[in-house]
């Protein structure tokens, strides 16, 4: 198994360096700066704003991130309650999937995977095809059907 918390951890610092030296950034220039990809950029803000660490302000040529107390933690927290959710209920899956379950835009499910990450709930793994799948740790469907089963004998 891939360790999704020091990656995670490792790209959210990346992130807090950045702007700690530049301060407010648009996140075209942000991910520039940190070289990370797409979805290693939503998740690291996930891990930042669960730590409350990093706010972002929404401008016509796009948004931009500076450092301080979070304002995402209803929008990102939010997102996050649904993929545990989705995740609880259909057990381990991929982005693309818990995107359609939870009705959520994929870039908002990898900063809702951060946000998890941080939280050490989830973990990750690779499936076909090398495509990164993701599970509740110690839980999920099949663990609580087990856990329920075995209170009933």
């Amino acid at each position: 198994m891939k360790n999704i918390i020091d990656e995670y951890g490792r790209n959210a610092g990346k992130i807090w360096e950045a702007l700690n030296v530049n301060g407010s950034l648009p996140q075209t220039r942000l991910i520039r700066n940190t070289r990370l990809k797409n979805d290693e950029f939503h998740s690291a803000v996930g891990w930042l704003a669960r730590e409350s660490k990093i706010n972002k302000q929404d401008m016509a040529q796009g948004s931009k991130y500076s450092l301080g107390e979070t304002n995402l933690t209803t929008k990102i927290g939010g997102d996050a309650g649904r993929v545990w959710e989705t995740l609880n209920t259909l057990g381990e899956n991929d982005v693309s999937n818990i995107a359609k379950y939870a009705r959520i835009d994929p870039d908002e499910v990898h900063a809702a995977l951060g946000w998890l990450a941080r939280e050490d709930k989830i973990e990750v793994k690779y499936g076909k095809n090398q495509q990164t799948m993701f599970r509740l740790k110690n839980g999920g469907p099949i663990s609580r059907r087990k856990q329920v089963k075995n209170t009933l004998m």
